[in-house]
């Protein structure tokens, strides 16, 4: 049998530790101005673009050839003469106008499938079926067919934007929706939410993130597609955009020209990457929490 005292919990004393003051030392320091600085994503894209400018600057004085690889200050001075005399700036409101037509056809049948594939299972087995077919298929492969079919005209160039924009967008936002919460989807049910209602306001916003994914990549597929497409297409018909004038200059031999014109391509695509994709981001799936 076994003692109370074994049995009663021995008790503590109680007491209290006062702190001390922490004096004139602020709780926050506030970090120092280069470190503000470089905290900003821009600043540190700059960095990196700086330092690549001056990697191709060594590189072409080494080699000393300006035929195989102009240097960036020359690159840089053609490119300042094209946009100057709006040669440059009438190639890339081309090129753009038809990029846009293609892209935007291609989300909306990409949306249209997807629409499908949620809604029924004939959707779902014809999405599986076409992207199984047509998604490892380049769409740059498609230009003969598309001149054949739709002649030398922007008919050609956008047929070939909605193929490298339908498939993988469309995989994309069908993978967004397969990953939404069982959760949401009931709620939606329970709102009798159905069709196109059920899509807008359940499954867009909570698979959003796969969607901006998806339209990323589309944007990307379209516009290498578009360069490699005008090459061809250009040389058929005479004229053209940022594809054309690499392809012109590069039968001239003005390889600053040519350089000068992809550079374009790039600064382009980091323009839309930075203002149009990002600035959506901030303004919805990292504002609701979806996205770190």
């Amino acid at each position: 049998m076994s003692t109370p005292s074994l049995l009663t919990p021995p008790v503590r004393p109680e007491f209290e530790r006062s702190l001390e003051p922490l004096g004139g030392i602020a709780p926050v320091q506030p970090l120092p101005l280069a470190a503000r600085i470089w905290q900003q994503a821009w600043v540190r894209k700059l960095v990196i673009l700086a330092v690549l400018a001056v990697l191709w600057e060594v590189v072409a004085r080494w080699q000393d050839n300006d035929l195989l690889l102009p240097t960036f200050l020359q690159t840089a001075k053609a490119l300042v003469e094209g946009l100057a005399s709006g040669e440059l700036i009438a190639k890339t409101a081309i090129s753009l106008s038809v990029l846009l037509k293609g892209y935007f056809a291609g989300i909306l049948g990409a949306f249209l499938l997807t629409t499908l594939a949620v809604s029924t299972q004939f959707g779902r087995d014809l999405l599986s079926t076409l992207t199984s077919m047509f998604n490892p298929l380049p769409a740059i492969a498609l230009l003969p067919l598309a001149l054949l079919w739709f002649g030398l005209g922007q008919g050609s160039l956008v047929f070939v934007l909605v193929h490298s924009v339908l498939w993988p967008l469309a995989l994309n936002t069908y993978a967004g929706f397969q990953s939404v919460p069982e959760t949401l989807r009931m709620a939606g049910r329970n709102y009798g939410l159905t069709g196109i209602r059920y899509v807008l306001q359940i499954l867009v916003p909570a698979a959003l993130p796969s969607i901006l994914s998806g339209l990323k990549i589309g944007w990307a597929f379209a516009w290498r597609t578009l360069i490699a497409a005008e090459l061809v297409f250009g040389a058929s018909s005479g004229k053209g955009g940022l594809g054309w004038y690499i392809f012109q200059n590069r039968n001239e031999l003005y390889t600053d020209k040519v350089f000068a014109g992809l550079v374009l391509v790039i600064l382009i695509g980091l323009a839309v990457e930075s203002l149009g994709f990002h600035t959506l981001e901030r303004l919805t799936v990292r504002r609701w929490g979806v996205s770190r």
